[in-house]
């Protein structure tokens, strides 16, 4: 049996932080992983570069059921703090498109920081991999975490043990579990940014797995200008990932194939190639697959035919909006498999904004993607890790 300060459940990005800075503040702090090494998401992640923060976190950049329940640990622990820490460890980063910052070498150095920190003391951090944890108590102010190995026991307990979004890592809905063991709600968890599936006459789109180009995607009352991507099973790539957040099954997702165009564009491009036929002219564009796909079925439902001449401006001008507005109707996700995080978690009606602390469990945490608190693509699910983090360890 081991006595410590803190338990911590989980070992990946928000974990071991929290574990690291509780330790500099003098703690003693156990931290368990059920997996054989720690911060396996972490390695993965960024093509295996880390993509560890985004120089533009705020609170707008998630999604919450209390969307004002960030604010205070983004405040409190930002960007440039945690960039901070990097270049103090001497790692070389860079940033790529949208304020995306990423490792020059590999995430095993946002791994070996992290490592490198809980070693700092003067408390002192055990990390325990392998652990299956099968029972968490709470008696006369205590936490007592049983495993297969033996018992820890501590006064202060941080749930870090993320959702089940890529269950062949390790995840599950652990965290969910043992927050209800203690009466704390969860929000409905739901894959997010996540490939969306397409079926019914759009499954013709899969004709075209590989290709991608520059769109502005929206679903949910929310847009994104970057890529999209047709896989064999629908639609991914950044921008279809970033709507699928906000996606609900029924609804629609518009994508606008020419973003920034103004209005009036074909029929400028009618007097300019009058000859041309519409594929052609969306192929100076488009990859060339996915212009014909689209000539096409504008051709077939709205009579478009021979060269751009042959053609009513207003005949072009309907088939302009519609580039502008195409509609797919997904029929789903690839669900917790292939999404990247996990939208919904522990409520945070139930937990403190400033602390990450249980309201009615005294001594109880929960931070990073465990929380109803959902990152963009691009960095922000580190940077609430880190935040949400240090918001903890100040308490512990």
């Amino acid at each position: 049996m081991a006595q410590v300060d803190v338990i911590v459940l989980g070992g990946g990005a928000a974990g071991l932080f929290c574990a690291a800075l509780a330790a500099q503040r003098g703690r003693r702090v156990a931290v368990l992983e059920r997996a054989a090494q720690v911060g396996r998401k972490i390695l993965i992640s960024g093509g295996g570069r880390c993509n560890f923060t985004n120089i533009g976190a705020g609170p707008g950049n998630y999604l919450s059921a209390n969307p004002h329940f960030a604010k205070s640990a983004l405040a409190r622990y930002t960007p440039a703090d945690f960039i901070a820490l990097v270049e103090k460890h001497g790692i070389a980063w860079h940033e790529k498109t949208l304020g995306q910052l990423f490792c020059d070498g590999r995430a095993q150095q946002i791994v070996d920081l992290l490592l490198a920190e809980c070693a700092a003391g003067p408390g002192e951090v055990t990390i325990r991999c392998g652990e299956e944890i099968a029972s968490v108590g709470h008696e006369g102010g205590t936490f007592t975490v049983t495993t297969q190995h033996g018992y820890f026991r501590a006064e202060k307990l941080v749930i870090a043990t993320g959702g089940p979004s890529i269950p062949k890592m390790g995840a599950s809905d652990f965290a969910y579990r043992l927050a209800r063991q203690f009466g704390l709600k969860v929000v409905e968890p739901r894959p997010a940014l996540v490939p969306l599936t397409l079926g019914g006459e759009e499954v013709l789109f899969r004709e075209l797995s590989g290709v991608a180009t520059e769109v502005e995607a929206s679903a949910g009352g929310a847009t994104f200008r970057e890529a999209a991507l047709f896989t064999h099973r629908g639609l991914s790539g950044p921008a279809i990932l970033q709507v699928s957040s906000y996606w609900r099954p029924g609804e629609p997702v518009a994508i606008d194939f020419f973003p920034g165009r103004e209005s009036g564009w074909l029929a400028k491009e009618k007097r300019t190639q009058p000859r041309a036929a519409l594929r052609s002219v969306l192929g100076d564009t488009l990859p060339d697959r996915l212009a014909a796909t689209l000539a096409g079925r504008i051709e077939r439902d709205q009579g478009i035919a021979g060269g751009m001449a042959d053609n009513t401006d207003k005949s072009l001008f309907a088939a302009e909006r519609r580039l502008a507005e195409w509609r797919f109707h997904p029929n789903g996700s690839e669900g917790f498999a292939k999404a990247e995080v996990t939208l919904g978690g522990i409520s945070t009606a139930d937990l403190s904004s400033q602390t990450m602390a249980a309201k009615a469990v005294p001594g109880l945490y929960a931070i990073g993607e465990a929380v109803d608190v959902t990152g963009w693509l691009g960095g922000y699910n580190f940077q609430w890790a880190w935040a949400s983090a240090h918001a903890a360890a100040q308490a512990l």
